[in-house]
């Protein structure tokens, strides 16, 4: 073998090193640290009922923007924009932090349980508080 290929060969492996191993993955973090950051509200699954629901882009949609100290602030209600959040399993439970709020759909006052999943790089809410007859969900884009 001639010093071209060997040296070729060298290239090869380091540049298929780098691509195997260089570049950080989401999968790798644990819930906890992959929700941190801010989340803007892209697209909701829309369902008339029959199974064949579409996701449906939002525009302007309202953001979470999570913490690691397990804090949260959001425009989705102009009554209350903060809170605390805890992750178990897969429900996240977003507790709105200003006294007496309610949007009546919750319970307790203020809480909302959510399953989540991450979906490549969205985050999909499913609320717990509402009765969906069909497949309904919510998509979240991280902003940067």
């Amino acid at each position: 073998m001639n010093m071209m290929t060997k040296l070729l060969k060298y290239k090869l492996v380091l540049l298929c090193s780098l691509a195997l191993f260089g570049c950080e993955k989401n999968n790798d973090l644990s819930p906890e640290q992959a929700i941190i950051g801010t989340w803007q509200l892209a697209e909701s699954l829309i369902d008339i009922g029959d199974g064949s629901g579409d996701w449906m882009s939002v525009d302007d949609g309202y953001e979470y923007k999570f913490t690691s100290n397990n804090e949260f602030t959001s425009n989705r209600f102009s009554e209350c924009k903060s809170g605390t959040y805890s992750i178990n399993m897969n429900q996240i439970t977003l507790d709105f932090g200003c006294e007496g709020f309610s949007t009546g759909i919750e319970s307790p006052d203020g809480t909302f349980i959510e399953q989540y999943f991450f979906d490549s790089n969205d985050l999909i809410l499913r609320p717990t508080y509402v009765t969906c007859v069909e497949e309904c969900g919510l998509k979240f884009r991280k902003r940067k």
